[in-house]
């Protein structure tokens, strides 16, 4: 009998000793590795705009490369975005994303390429941004590293247990594309910003949906630097989800970590802290 309440398995959750080595090796190593700027264009690096160049223009040929500036590829969005910054410990850019909200009279970028379905109503503009210039640099694409090894909530891969001083040597971060969108995920519950847009390939969408984020497609595959399909993703809905499927990674993208008080064979207590303004429950 469960008298009507949820059961929570007690391996989801972090011992407070658990807690305070998952501090350390996370967020402490996370605080120096990604980072966002918000407003216009000028505010954020150049090396930004100098890695997007490299992958857009160069390596993907997606863009002309006379189109860029001072070997810069830079678009009319820049100024209506949030660019995220990923880095090593070291300094070295390896990967940014931004969040684009447009003005009121303009489209989204993913609208100037791809249509919607019929029966799709896009959400309040107020409430909606689109995720966009996803790159990481060539040399931390399909690295260890960059797999889910080291990502709370997720187990290690077979034959191998997380070890920071380890998985930290090389001066990379276990969680570059996770990270990115934990930043995003913070941003946009500050901002009021409920969806997100993507453009995006199918396995992009696949490899996310492996992490949590399960965008629906919004409309039929379109040429869009290449074949994508447009997506959309409710933040509520994640935030929900992921508490009930994976509690520790839900604690970890909103920094309110569940701490077990006591363990009782028949039942288990937990205190969490306090909300903090979010509707996300």
């Amino acid at each position: 009998m469960n008298n009507g309440k949820t059961r929570v398995d007690p391996e989801a959750f972090l011992s407070r000793i658990g807690f305070a080595a998952h501090q350390e090796t996370y967020d402490h190593a996370n605080s120096q590795i990604f980072r966002a700027y918000r407003g216009h264009a000028g505010t954020a690096p150049s090396d930004i705009f100098r890695l997007r160049h490299q992958v857009y223009c160069v390596e993907c040929a997606f863009l002309p490369v006379e189109h860029s500036v001072d070997g810069m590829e830079l678009d009319d969005y820049d100024n209506d975005s949030t660019h995220f910054a990923a880095y090593t410990m070291d300094e070295k850019l390896v990967g940014a994303v931004r969040l684009v909200q447009p003005e009121p009279d303009r489209a989204y970028p993913f609208e100037l390429h791809c249509e919607v379905f019929d029966d799709f109503n896009l959400p309040e503009r107020e409430e909606a941004a689109e995720v966009s210039r996803l790159v990481v640099k060539k040399s931390h694409r399909r690295r260890r590293a960059d797999s889910v090894l080291g990502i709370p909530g997720f187990a290690p891969l077979p034959g191998h247990d997380f070890d920071p001083t380890v998985d930290r040597r090389d001066s990379t971060s276990p969680m570059l594309l996770l990270g990115m969108y934990r930043e995003m995920f913070r941003h946009s519950l500050e901002a009021g910003i409920r969806y997100w847009y993507a453009a995006m390939e199918r396995s992009l969408a696949h490899a996310l949906k492996k992490m949590g984020f399960r965008f629906q497609a919004i409309g039929p595959e379109a040429d869009y630097y290449g074949s994508v399909t447009p997506y959309v993703l409710d933040l509520h809905d994640l935030g929900r989800k992921m508490m009930h499927t994976n509690p520790e990674l839900a604690s970890w993208f909103s920094e309110k970590v569940p701490v077990v008080e006591r363990h009782h064979p028949s039942r288990m207590h937990v205190v969490r802290k306090p909300e903090s303004g979010s509707d996300i429950n």
